[in-house]
Parts: structure tokens; C-alpha cells; sequence
């Protein structure tokens, strides 16, 4: 018999995925996705205590919406981005150390980047969490805000395009997908975009060169999250994240990116106007899907009118990745760790 849930649920998704505000629902939250149907969610340290808690969390948000399968996040990185972190999950070094590695040995680095996240996805998959949002493909420059700092694999496109595509096929072994970021680019960011609006004077040339370059080779990725910056040489006057002129020409065209384009957060402070706004100006951006991540109630409000039901190609991006999620490989997760570590030692 259909659950009173996938009943309430059967309607098509919209474009959005929200996060909560705590470690159990509400049952405010759980109207609001009832009837609103994020196509997915995405989870923060606020909402992780103990497994079997965070097992049932990501269960009733899935129950909610009638779909088992519901795509879940998390900001798994390694090094200051990790949101579940010991005891719960052993911690895992930041990129930087993994291109330190790769500098010493580049096929140390690259099978260490891999083990990493399949170590991830050996962690993850156990609490019911599919998605993980790495690689960071930012490629930084001399004087840029720390916001990227050591979550980046290396200062050149190369080692970073590298180490990010072992990344992702490493959480793709392992059942789960990846999600680029910040495309097209966030390392030149003299701002962090969490507190204020970066922008960026950089010719297309050198960004094409060198910021793009990482997005372009992973360019056939299933999702990819946007950066909230100001490309001047593009858009003088929108971020990437609301510019019709910076999807489409650099990242549908010039990247080549035909997967799924998540926003980065709605609420953090790049980005003008109301939640209200600046949901409808994402959409009306190009980007396939708002992500909000706080979890207050009166923005999850505003956000929601403003989001459409899936369709058109955003629908078909949303389809392609869901289709995308493999069967795990099979490998032995206590093998993989004690290689993983072994490796790093070496470092």
C-alpha cells in the first residue's frame, strides 16, 4: 500500500534543495516539504549528532517527499569543510595535502585523491547521504581570500583538474556523485562570498586559461554548483550564479557544462535583495537548481514561491543525474583506509 507520504507526494519535484533546521524535523518541516517537494536536501554539523540519528533524519526527509532516493549533500571536503568529523568519521586532511602528495609523486597523489573520496563514500552511504560536494575545482591566485585557501588541490589548473577528476571518480566507485565547485571559478575572489559580492576584473583570456580550464576538462561531470562573482569581462553587473550571460556563454558554451547547475547557497550575503528575489533571479539566471542551506523557516518560505516545478531541460539535467548514481565497486573499505593512510604518511 502507498504510504500516506508518497501519496501526499506524488506531484512532480521543484527546482530547489533546502536544508532544516535541526537534527530532527519539525512539523513544519515536514509540511513544508510535503507540499513544497525540494527535489533534494542538503545537511550541515548543525543537523549531525550520533549515526543513527542522522540515519533517521535524511529517512524522514525522504519520507516526506515520497521518494527514497532523494538526492541528500554534504560538504565533505577533508580540512576546515568537513561537517561530520570524529567520532562519528575519522578526519581527512584538506586538498592542499593531497596536492602536496601529487607534487612529490603524482601517482601517489592522484590514487590518494581517489581513496579519499571513496573513503567518503564508504562513510556517507552508511548514513543514507549520496552527494558530496567536491571537488573544489577553484584554481587560486596570489592575494585571494582565504575562503578557498587549502580546500584547493594546486595553483595550476593542471594539478587541479588532476586531482579533481581522481576525486570524483572516487565518490562515483562508491555509489555516490559528485558536485563541482564554484564554477566558473572562485579563486580569484578577493571577497568571501559568504560576507560580501567578490568581483572580478580578469580578462576572458586568463580566465578562460586558467579559471575555467579545470571546469572544462570535468566538463561531463553530472552537477556542478555556481559561484557568487562578478565577472566584469562577462557580466559587469550580475554574479555568476543570476547572469543569463555567464551560464550560457561560459559555462553551457565556452565550459561546455550541459549537466546540472545547482546554485551556490541563497543566503549568503554576494547575492541582493530578499530571498524571495534573489531565488527568482537564480532561476531566471539559468541555474537548474536554488539551493538554500539554513534551514530558517520564514527564507525556506520565501524561497519556495518563487521556484518552479521542474521541466524543460532543468528536468532533463535532474533525470540525467539521477540516472548517473552507480552500484558501489564492491572493495574493501579496511584495505582502501589503511592505503589511503599509508600514503599520506608518505607525504
Amino acid at each position: 500500500m502507498m504510504s500516506e507520504a508518497t501519496s501526499v507526494m506524488a506531484g512532480p519535484s521543484k527546482a530547489m534543495i533546502l536544508g532544516c533546521a535541526g537534527p530532527v524535523l519539525s512539523a513544519d518541516e515536514i509540511a513544508l516539504y510535503r507540499s513544497e517537494r525540494p527535489w533534494g536536501f542538503i545537511l550541515f554539523a548543525r543537523n549531525l549528532q550520533e549515526p543513527q540519528q542522522i540515519r533517521d533524519l535524511v529517512a524522514s526527509m525522504r519520507e516526506a517527499v515520497g521518494r527514497p532516493d532523494a538526492p541528500v549533500l554534504i560538504d565533505q571536503e577533508g580540512g576546515r569543510v568537513q561537517r561530520i568529523r570524529p567520532p562519528m568519521i575519522e578526519k581527512y586532511p584538506p586538498a592542499a595535502a593531497l596536492g602536496a602528495l601529487y607534487e612529490a609523486d603524482r601517482d601517489k597523489g592522484l590514487r590518494a585523491a581517489w581513496l579519499m573520496s571513496r573513503l567518503n563514500a564508504f562513510d556517507l552511504l552508511k548514513l543514507g547521504i549520496n552527494v558530496n560536494c567536491l571537488p573544489v575545482l577553484d584554481v587560486p591566485v596570489e592575494g585571494a581570500s582565504n575562503v578557498i585557501g587549502d580546500r584547493a588541490y594546486g595553483f595550476t589548473p593542471q594539478v587541479v583538474a588532476a586531482l579533481g577528476q581522481a576525486a570524483a571518480d572516487g565518490l562515483k566507485a562508491g555509489g555516490m556523485l559528485p558536485v563541482m565547485k564554484h564554477m566558473p571559478g572562485h579563486g580569484r575572489g578577493m571577497a568571501d562570498s559568504h560576507h560580501a559580492l567578490p568581483v572580478v576584473t580578469t580578462s576572458l583570456e586568463d580566465l578562460d586559461a586558467h579559471d575555467f580550464a579545470p571546469f572544462h576538462a570535468l566538463k561531463d561531470e553530472a552537477m556542478a554548483m555556481s559561484a557568487h562573482i562578478v565577472f566584469t569581462a562577462v557580466d559587469p553587473q550580475r554574479p555568476a550564479t543570476t547572469s543569463p550571460k555567464v551560464i550560457e556563454e561560459i559555462i553551457r558554451g565556452r565550459i561546455g557544462f550541459q549537466g546540472l547547475l545547482i546554485s551556490d547557497d541563497s543566503s549568503m550575503n554576494a547575492l541582493q535583495g530578499t530571498l524571495g528575489e534573489r531565488a527568482a533571479d537564480i532561476v531566471a539566471g539559468g541555474c537548474d537548481i536554488v539551493l538554500h542551506c539554513n534551514g530558517v523557516m520564514e527564507e525556506m518560505k520565501a524561497v519556495v514561491q518563487q521556484v518552479p516545478v521542474l521541466s524543460g531541460p532543468a528536468l532533463v539535467r535532474t533525470e540525467a543525474a539521477e540516472r548517473a548514481f552507480r552500484v558501489p565497486d564492491g572493495l574493501s573499505e579496511q584495505a582502501l583506509r589503511a592505503e589511503f593512510w599509508a600514503l599520506m604518511g608518505t607525504a
